[in-house]
């Protein structure tokens, strides 16, 4: 007489339900951080290597224009970082700002891989899950 695995079946149901929190969760994060960035109206510099006079919205656009700011800033300061300028010197707030400004333009790029990974994640989640709900015949 066959019979199926109970166990397995539920275990199966679990999988692909963290799948789905972790899929929907990675999505909505994507939206929720470039939402954010879009109502910052950045504009990529102009002088940009990739991207040029693009909006930032995405991670592409947010690291492009995040080392257009590191290269204005070593312009400005003589090619030094921060914490290479004397504390008197007047170029350092300059530093600080560019180093504000591509830490915030970075996190959001982490944002976009931590999503996209979450979401990645539940797909694979869903997908084990399934094959784990599939009925285990025993014969």
């Amino acid at each position: 007489m066959a019979r199926t695995g109970g166990r397995t079946t539920a275990r199966g149901w679990v999988v692909v339900v963290a799948g789905v929190v972790f899929a929907v969760a990675g999505v909505v994060t994507w939206f929720l951080v470039a939402d954010q960035l879009r109502a910052e109206n950045i504009t990529v510099s102009q002088d940009a290597e990739y991207f040029a006079g693009d909006p930032v919205t995405g991670p592409l656009t947010a690291y492009s224009e995040a080392q257009v700011i590191n290269k204005h800033a070593l312009q400005a300061t003589g090619g030094k970082t921060y914490a290479e300028l004397e504390q008197n010197d007047p170029a350092r707030q300059t530093a600080m700002q560019a180093s504000f400004l591509r830490a915030s333009l970075f996190t959001s790029v982490v944002a976009f891989g931590v999503a996209a990974l979450a979401a990645v994640l539940g797909v694979v989640l869903v997908l084990i899950g399934t094959s784990l709900k599939a009925p285990e015949v025993v014969v």
